[in-house]
């Protein structure tokens, strides 16, 4: 393979508070073939002309009206000339060797091309010094079906940055939805996760979340995205592997959705109801939630307890 460009897409929106730090992480690369696209999906700060700065450094800026995240990401990609693919969220970061540590493992003579590679990753507020590693059952060699029923029955996530995928999977999987403002990225790397051949977790790499930014659920739309998500990933699984775990692991995903999506998105809850039903059910008896959620819920059921911790949450917030 000798020694393969690898493309870093970052999409950005309105990111002037970060952007810096996320392009600066991906120029820091040790890994000496890489080019660095960036895409400024019509931003209103003063994001462009921070992007114009970095203007000498980047392989391409790409300014394009507002159209979402996933459209970025496809503008980046159809820009892209890598053999593999690096996605970077403008709020997140990559530790320098990230992508060298990687491709050490891709280039060994005994790996198959069609391998995806994932890394050790960290959610932190403010500063990187805050990060917290997370290790749970993702961070592991895993076949394709096993990485996906261990995220839906456990609620585990891996973030794009914690990828390093080869251009070949995405050819294979197709494009970003553009149609989902919402889980958007679970849905894409659902569908390259079931095109690859296995999963090599490289420990050593690691790439950084920022968790203090993320926006909530609000809107019809929002509920509309996450459902459709959901679905088209079960679709993809269950093409894959059509298992009892892998259809209790889909039941599971959708309960999930009926316990988050609540008291709203009442018609998707009940689509979602009769699809797990037909999955054969779930033993997820109650939403995720710490101890007080939990004492709450015993008491007065699940529902009476969702209530309350979204009105506290939605007080917090202002």
């Amino acid at each position: 393979m000798g020694t393969p460009l690898v493309s870093i897409i970052i999409p950005c929106f309105n990111s002037d508070r970060w952007i810096a730090q996320a392009v600066d992480s991906a120029l820091s690369q040790s890994w000496p073939e890489k080019e660095v696209i960036v895409v400024d999906d019509g931003s209103s700060d003063s994001t462009r002309t921070i992007l114009e700065s970095y203007e000498s450094a980047l392989s391409a800026v790409l300014f394009q009206e507002n159209r979402g995240a996933a459209a970025a990401r496809n503008s980046g990609l159809r820009r892209a000339r890598g053999e593999f693919i690096q996605f970077l969220d403008s709020d997140d970061l990559l530790s320098p060797d990230k992508i060298e540590l990687q491709l050490n493992s891709a280039l060994c003579e005994d790996v198959p091309s069609d391998t995806l590679y994932s890394s050790s990753w960290g959610r932190f507020h403010g500063e990187i010094k805050n990060t917290k590693f997370l290790y749970d059952d993702l961070q592991r060699n895993l076949k394709p079906a096993e990485f996906l029923v261990e995220s839906w029955e456990k609620n585990l996530m891996m973030h794009p940055a914690a990828w390093l995928v080869p251009r070949r999977l995405i050819q294979e999987a197709g494009p970003w939805d553009e149609t989902l403002s919402l889980n958007d990225d679970g849905e894409f790397f659902a569908r390259v996760v079931c095109k690859a051949k296995s999963i090599v977790y490289v420990a050593e790499a690691k790439s950084y979340y920022r968790s203090d930014v993320k926006g909530s659920l609000s809107s019809t739309k929002d509920w509309d995205s996450l459902y459709r998500s959901y679905t088209q990933s079960i679709s993809t699984l269950l093409a894959h592997d059509s298992s009892s775990k892998a259809r209790h692991a889909s039941a599971t995903l959708l309960k999930r959705f009926i316990y988050t999506s609540y008291p709203d998105a009442e018609a998707l809850r009940e689509r979602a109801a009769k699809q797990i039903a037909d999955l054969g059910g779930t033993s997820l008896s109650s939403p995720p939630g710490g101890p007080l959620f939990q004492a709450v819920a015993a008491v007065l059921g699940w529902k009476v307890a969702t209530r309350i911790k979204k009105q506290i949450r939605a007080l917090s917030h202002g």
